[in-house]
């Protein structure tokens, strides 16, 4: 018999040729267990033990799941990124400035209360609009408790962009709100305010009512309101008191009384002594202010401004109404409206584009409006309830225990400042604090608190003079040299 091919049916393992018609080379088929390997085939097969071993063939098979998978992923993230691109819930994405050609010239304006200890805020913030052809200006006033979008910030008060980004930020977040563009900016601190006035000689102001107010912690060593109602000319230091004055009105009120001052401050710079030296005098208050505008903008302007005034120049607040979100005070603006008093003073009309992004900035605004938010009374719109009107010229009347007071003993007497604080407890008002005031010059006792809780203070113990001025709920007595134990 032919060793090679004897088959010994009494081993464990078998082995199984398989002849291959269409192979010549009588290729071998093995089993998933080669035997080839095992040292019992290599025995019964010495003639093959040093061949090589017999070659698999494989077939190569493509890989399906893991192709699949692979796309699926892909287009989840495609899908992510444009959802993160184009949804309205994505608050850091700013409105597109997107508006009709115009050549109107928008000059944003801010008043910055600089501090010692940070960068300060954005006291007044307007953004003047100036139509060269027909010689035509008009200011909008954005109250600073005006809440917006401030791009990496969410919503906040407006005027906090200039904390977050200076007045680049400020700038972006003024062309967003408004949906058209800025073109300079002009920035003014408090001494440079000053200077200016003082530069054109002062300026003629009728102020309508008693303004007093004091803030001991001011960082130009406390801040000191003392304003008479009637005519007076005004230095810089007397014209910053007016403009920065706050009372029960809160910052309407203060908006009324600047626009009013820049009507009167025009009146003085176009008078016959003061326009001949314009160009000297914007070349010495040039390094008292920030500001992108070319100087040969701003002489242009200037030399316009005679006409302008003749036209008469249109100014106007952001509509809208107020309201307290956590007890904070917030302007909720009328974003419509707010844009077609921009338009209307650029002379152009909101095309579709414009339109459209106002639609989807109002509808962003509107889901972000927290739940615990508490609306005031509409400025914009008379009430038509008689009952509203009362309740609003009739305030209801307020208790001591809702005012809180603080103590400052100016008066150089130890232990004034105690005393006082003692007589206000027993009846009923809220300590803040007990302060030492900065000097003993004083030479009067004042209180100062807000216009619709004076009745609370009057009986005191003690000769004092009540003002008006402050915020709600808070009031401050201040106590001078004629105080007596």
């Amino acid at each position: 018999m032919d060793k090679k091919t004897d088959i010994d049916t009494n081993d464990k393992t078998e082995t199984n040729t398989i002849s291959n018609e269409n192979n010549t080379d009588n290729t071998l088929d093995l089993p998933d267990t080669p035997e080839w390997i095992s040292r019992k085939w290599q025995e019964e097969h010495p003639s093959e033990k040093n061949s090589s071993a017999p070659k698999k063939k494989y077939v190569k098979k493509k890989n399906y799941n893991r192709l699949i998978a692979l796309i699926i992923i892909l287009v989840a993230l495609i899908g992510g990124l444009i959802y993160y691109l184009y949804t309205n819930d994505n608050e850091d994405a700013a409105p597109t400035v997107t508006t009709q050609q115009s050549n109107a010239i928008n000059i944003m304006i801010m008043g910055v209360d600089r501090r010692a200890d940070d960068v300060g805020r954005s006291d007044t913030l307007m953004v003047l609009t100036y139509n060269p052809a027909d010689k035509k200006a008009s200011l909008l006033s954005l109250p600073r408790d005006t809440r917006v979008h401030i791009e990496k910030n969410d919503y906040d008060k407006i005027n906090h962009a200039y904390a977050y980004g200076g007045h680049e930020l400020t700038k972006k977040t003024v062309e967003a709100f408004l949906n058209v563009p800025v073109d300079y900016y002009v920035m003014i601190d408090v001494h440079a305010f000053e200077k200016i006035i003082d530069a054109v000689g002062g300026v003629d102001i009728d102020v309508e009512k008693r303004m007093y107010y004091e803030d001991p912690w001011d960082d130009d060593g406390g801040l000191v309101i003392d304003l008479y109602p009637g005519k007076q000319h005004m230095d810089g230091k007397t014209a910053i008191q007016y403009v920065r004055y706050r009372d029960g009105e809160g910052d309407i009120g203060r908006i009324t009384r600047q626009q009013k001052f820049i009507k009167a401050f025009m009146s003085q710079i176009i008078s016959p002594s003061i326009l001949p030296k314009l160009p000297e005098i914007i070349q010495n208050i040039s390094s008292a202010i920030q500001t992108d505008m070319p100087i040969d903008k701003m002489i242009s302007l200037m030399t316009d401004l005679p006409t302008v005034q003749q036209n008469g120049l249109n100014s106007t607040m952001v509509p809208g109404k107020p309201a307290y979100i956590e007890d904070i005070s917030y302007w909720i603006p009328d974003i419509a409206k707010t844009r077609q008093l921009i338009a209307q003073n650029m002379d152009i009309t909101l095309d579709e584009a414009a339109q459209k992004d106002t639609e989807q900035t109002i509808t962003q605004y509107e889901k972000s409006l927290p739940k615990g938010l508490k609306m005031g009374n509409n400025s914009d719109e008379e009430t038509s309830s008689t009952e509203e009107k009362d309740a609003k010229e009739k305030p209801a009347p307020v208790k001591n225990e809702d005012i809180t007071v603080l103590v400052i003993n100016s008066s150089g007497i130890n232990g004034a400042g105690a005393e006082v604080a003692d007589i206000l407890k027993h009846k009923g008002f809220k300590i803040s604090s007990v302060e030492t005031g900065n000097t003993s010059s004083r030479e009067h006792t004042t209180i100062t608190a807000n216009e619709n809780e004076l009745n609370c203070f009057y009986g005191m113990p003690f000769t004092c003079t009540i003002m008006s001025g402050g915020s709600p709920g808070q009031a401050t007595v201040n106590i001078g040299l004629d105080y007596q134990k």
